[in-house]
């Protein structure tokens, strides 16, 4: 099988063909391809739009439950705490 190369060597008119041939069919292929590009890069936008939505909704159901547990935490500290109290015998009297 001959490469591409050697059609080269061979026979400069098919090479000179070949040539100008590629440069006349440049433009249209450019032309051609423009659209298939621009739908790949609108692909691309729209999924990456979808995927930043998806990240902030996460995010807010993260946040959400990190305060939860930051509040039941706190609420488990004041239980202990007034719990050792009581045991060691102390008084609670109200603030008012």
């Amino acid at each position: 099988m001959a490469g591409l190369g050697d059609i080269f060597k061979g026979n400069i008119v098919t090479a000179v063909v070949i040539g100008v041939g590629a440069i006349l069919l440049a433009p249209v292929a450019a032309r051609a391809a423009k659209p298939l590009a621009k739908a790949a890069l609108k692909g691309g936008l729209i999924a990456f739009e979808k995927g930043k939505e998806a990240f902030h909704e996460v995010s807010e159901v993260v946040e959400d439950l990190v305060a939860e547990v930051k509040a039941e935490m706190e609420k488990e500290e004041a239980k202990e705490t007034l719990e050792s109290i009581v045991a060691e015998g102390g008084e609670i009297t109200s603030a008012s």
